[in-house]
C-alpha cells in the first residue's frame, strides 16, 4: 500500500526479507512499519557493538518478564476459573465476577505489555529501536486517550490503513461515524472471528460515538476540559466501559459473558466466605437480609479470594500510580519515537526520578533479583496470552 501511495522509494528484495523477517511474529505487536525500521538497518552504527544499547536493552527485557511472569501469569489464577464457570453455565455472583473481570483486565495489560517492553528490550541490544505499544492506557480519561495508549500501533495501523482509507473526518460528521463504526468492527474481527469480538468492536465504536459527541457538544457549549477531579471521575468511567468490555473480549460465547456481566451489577446477591461471616458476627445477619450469602465464593473454591484481592489491588496501584517501563528508561531514548524528538524531557516528580533507570550497580542488583525471582517461579507452562489474537 505504501509503495502504490508513493511514500516508499527503495524495493530491494535482500532489503524487505530483512524487515519482514525481523522479529516475524511481531504482527501481535509493536505492529512494524516499513518506514520506522529500514532506516535504522541502513546505518553502519546499527551493526556496531554499543554496550549501553546492550545493558537498556536487557534491563527492558527483564522488567518485561517479571510483569508477565510475576503478575500475568499470577492473576490467569483468578480470571480463569470465573470464565471458565461461566462457559459451563454457572452463574458467578457479585464479588468474584469483579475478581474475575478485574483479574482479567490487569492481566491482559501485563501480558501484552510485557510481550511488546520484551520485543523493545530484545531489539535495542541490536541497535534497532521498535516503536511504543504502550502508555499507561488505564490512566486515560476517555476512550480517545485510551487507544492513543493502548496497542499504539495497531491503533496507527487501522488508522492510517482503515479509517483514513474509507473516507476519515473528511466527509461529515455521520460518514465519520459510520467509519470509526467499521474500523472498530474490523479491529474486533483482527482478534478473532467470534461474535464476542464483533461485540468487543462494536462496544468500543460506540464508545468512540459518544466520546466525540461529546466533545463537539462541549465545544459547542464553550465548556472546558475541567480539573483535575472532573478527570478523576472520567477516567473512572473510562476504565469501567473498558473492564466491561473485556469481558466480551474474554469470555468464550455470548451468554458467558452475559453471565459475568449479570454477577457485576450484583443482579444475583452477593457471595462471601464463612468465615467472613464469623468475623461479622451480628453485622452478618443485616447483610443477608441485603440479599448477602456467606456460602463461600463457588468458582473461586480452590483458590485464595483474599490473595486475588490483594494482587488485584497491587495491580491497579501499579497501573495507576506507576511510571511505565518507556518513561523510566526515556532519558536514554528506547524506542522508535524517542529518537525521532530532538530533546529528551526529564523526569519529573520524586517517583519517577527514584523509578528512572540508570546503569549503576544498584539496578544491576534490583534487575538480577527481579530476573531470577522470574526464571524461578517459570514451574508451569506460560504462554503469552496475546499470541492467540
Amino acid at each position: 500500500m505504501d509503495t502504490w501511495r508513493g511514500k516508499v522509494r527503495e524495493y530491494d528484495f535482500i532489503h524487505y526479507l530483512l524487515f519482514v523477517t525481523y522479529f516475524p511474529h511481531l504482527i501481535a505487536g509493536p505492529v512494524l512499519h516499513h518506514a520506522q525500521m529500514m532506516p535504522q538497518f541502513a546505518r553502519a552504527t546499527t551493526y556496531r557493538v554499543h554496550w549501553e544499547n546492550i545493558a537498556l536493552g536487557v534491563s527492558i527485557f527483564v522488567l518485561g518478564l517479571a510483569k508477565k511472569v510475576l503478575l500475568a501469569d499470577s492473576l490467569a489464577v483468578f480470571s480463569s476459573p470465573v470464565f471458565d464457570i461461566a462457559r459451563d453455565g454457572g452463574q458467578p455472583m457479585f464479588v468474584e465476577a469483579w475478581i474475575g473481570a478485574l483479574s482479567y483486565t490487569l492481566q491482559l495489560y501485563f501480558d501484552f505489555s510485557a510481550y511488546s517492553d520484551m520485543a523493545i528490550g530484545l531489539s535495542l541490544m541490536f541497535n534497532v529501536r521498535l516503536p511504543l505499544n504502550f502508555n499507561s492506557p488505564y490512566k486515560s480519561a476517555s476512550i480517545i486517550e485510551f487507544w492513543r495508549r493502548w496497542h499504539m500501533t495497531l491503533s496507527a495501523f487501522l488508522r492510517d490503513y482503515l479509517y483514513i482509507a474509507l473516507g476519515g473526518n473528511r466527509k461529515g460528521t455521520v460518514r465519520r461515524y459510520a467509519n470509526l463504526m467499521a474500523t472498530m468492527l474490523l479491529g474486533g474481527l483482527w482478534h478473532g472471528a467470534g461474535w464476542t469480538f464483533v461485540m468487543w468492536g462494536g462496544l468500543h465504536s460506540f464508545y468512540l460515538l459518544i466520546n466525540h459527541a461529546w466533545r463537539s457538544f462541549k465545544g459547542r457549549m464553550g465548556w472546558g476540559a475541567g480539573g483535575a477531579i472532573a478527570r478523576f471521575f472520567a477516567a473512572g468511567l473510562t476504565f469501567l466501559s473498558v473492564v466491561i468490555a473485556w469481558v466480551f473480549f474474554r469470555a468464550e460465547s455470548f451468554s458467558a459473558a452475559i453471565s459475568v456481566l449479570t454477577g457485576m451489577s450484583g443482579a444475583r446477591g452477593i457471595s462471601l466466605s464463612d468465615s467472613a461471616g464469623t468475623h461479622l458476627g451480628a453485622f452478618a445477619l443485616k447483610m443477608e437480609q441485603a440479599n448477602v450469602v456467606f456460602s463461600g465464593l463457588a468458582p473461586l473454591s480452590r483458590i485464595n479470594p483474599d490473595k486475588a484481592m490483594i494482587l488485584i489491588t497491587l495491580g491497579l496501584m501499579i497501573v495507576w500510580l506507576l511510571p511505565n517501563v518507556a518513561q523510566m528508561t526515556q532519558r536514554y531514548r528506547p524506542t522508535w519515537e524517542s529518537l525521532q524528538s530532538a530533546s529528551i524531557e526529564e523526569p519529573q516528580g520524586w517517583l519517577m526520578r527514584l523509578l528512572a533507570w540508570r546503569p549503576n550497580m544498584l539496578y544491576a542488583l534490583i534487575l538480577g533479583v527481579l530476573f531470577a525471582w522470574s526464571v524461578f517461579s517459570l514451574t508451569q507452562i506460560s504462554e503469552f496470552l496475546y499470541f492467540q489474537f
